[in-house]
């Protein structure tokens, strides 16, 4: 069970998050919306420890995280993935190897240094970038794949740490329609088959209201708005969003957008990747 409870953020005279409170008893996909500086990208930081509170509690299953120190902190943070809206991937590194980075934190020193990897890790990697529709890029250098691509690498890697919870900062707000879709399916098909809490900025409303379980608001730092999707109205988004809402409303990423999905591109075989690597 995940309990927020009254979670402050403040940069010296600057409140970025002011007493943020919810709570999540089963696992779902939690959407918070907002416009640009409300405070989003900020509390997902300190969940993750990226960043200190300044004041407040973050319980999962009754531990303050927020209070956990060395070791600790390390191991919620293995539990607690991060997407990036840039990916956050080493781009000279093959896909493979940057998968396997997710367990970097699992393993010793003197292997980690050395990207020591078990032929296990191995076959773990290429079974998550196959799953989402990615294994054909396993050996390729990361920079040379594409914004949707790169993304959904970065899941594979996250779900390489065999997370409790994957949070995700703007994870689609560089790509184009199509692979925005792939990457929400992505975490949607997470969270209804492994039971994983995702939580998710977002900037389209669209988005929100089609992929999401919850809706949080925050405007300034607060918590303005709090139910399911059917509820976000127009008129309520325009309340949050203020001068960006027509920002807000623009786009979709839905089928009917799309004209339907483009066929995924069949994955090569991935067995021999293993024994190149």
């Amino acid at each position: 069970m995940l309990e927020v409870e009254s979670v402050t953020k403040k940069f010296d005279d600057n409140v970025a998050v002011h007493e943020l409170s919810f709570s999540a008893e089963e696992p779902q996909i939690i959407g918070i919306i907002g416009r640009s500086g409300a405070g989003k990208s900020t509390f997902l930081r300190m969940m993750n420890r990226l960043t200190d509170a300044t004041s407040g509690e973050l319980r999962v299953d009754g531990t303050d995280v927020l209070a956990l120190k060395g070791r600790a902190k390390m191991d919620w943070q293995r539990e607690c993935a991060m997407i990036f809206q840039q990916f956050n991937l080493v781009p000279r590194l093959n896909v493979l190897t940057n998968v396997i980075l997710g367990r970097l934190n699992q393993q010793s020193i003197l292997r980690s240094s050395l990207m020591f990897f078990t032929q296990a890790e191995r076959h773990e990697a290429l079974r998550l970038l196959d799953r989402f529709g990615v294994a054909q890029t396993a050996l390729q250098r990361a920079e040379t794949l594409s914004g949707g691509q790169q993304q959904r690498v970065a899941i594979c890697r996250a779900m390489m740490q065999q997370p409790k919870f994957i949070l995700a900062d703007e994870p689609i707000a560089s790509l184009d329609p199509l692979n925005a879709r792939l990457v929400m399916e992505a975490l949607q098909k997470i969270n209804q088959e492994e039971k994983i809490t995702v939580i998710c900025n977002l900037h389209t409303l669209d988005t929100a209201r089609t992929y999401c379980d919850r809706v949080i608001g925050m405007r300034a730092g607060e918590k303005v708005f709090d139910d399911v999707p059917q509820a976000l109205t127009n008129s309520i988004a325009r309340e949050i969003y203020g001068a960006e809402a027509e920002e807000a409303f623009e786009g979709s990423i839905t089928s009917t957008s799309l004209g339907g999905d483009a066929p995924p591109a069949q994955p090569e075989p991935i067995v021999e990747a293993v024994g190149a690597l």
